[in-house]
């Protein structure tokens, strides 16, 4: 059995929050608003990850309505869905993910971030990837400063293999 999931999620950047991807914290002069440290690309997996197993998407899970989970580190939950797909006999096999960021320049973090998630998620570096692409200044959100967006796709097979 194979399974695939798709995930997404964007936050508005803000002064006077930590900017944190992919369990890392990255140095800025802003950070992302959410009701835990949103991190836009561990929610952006997490999504995927629960897409594939057919259970909803991270806020059904961690309600931002939910005092426990206010400024909870992502990872965390990560972690709690990383033990749903478990529970499903299911393992991933790979991990794609995109970060749309024009600020702050990534690409002196993304090696640490992959292997932020390949631990998180116990993986190998090579079942993890992270790009990160710009929108050359153009568009909503991320193409003006004022946000930052993710994708993932995430690919599961059985815990037995292919």
């Amino acid at each position: 059995m194979e399974r695939i999931g798709i995930g997404y999620d964007l936050h508005r950047l803000t002064e006077g929050r930590k900017l944190v991807l992919g369990g890392l914290e990255i140095p800025f002069k802003k950070g992302l608003v959410g009701h835990s440290d949103a991190d836009v690309l561990t929610h952006a997996i997490c999504d995927a990850l629960l897409g594939a197993i057919g259970k909803g998407d991270i806020g059904e899970h961690f309600p931002d309505t939910d005092d426990e989970y206010k400024g909870i580190s992502s990872m965390i939950l990560l972690d709690k869905v990383k033990n749903l797909v478990d529970g499903q006999n299911l393992k991933i096999a790979n991990l794609d993910t995109i970060i749309i960021a024009d600020e702050p320049n990534l690409k002196p973090f993304k090696a640490k971030i992959k292997l932020s998630l390949a631990q998180a998620l116990n993986l190998a570096e090579e079942q993890v990837s992270v790009k990160a692409k710009t929108t050359e200044g153009l568009g909503f959100g991320s193409g003006n400063q004022e946000a930052i967006a993710a994708h993932a796709v995430v690919l599961l097979i059985n815990n037995g293999g292919i």
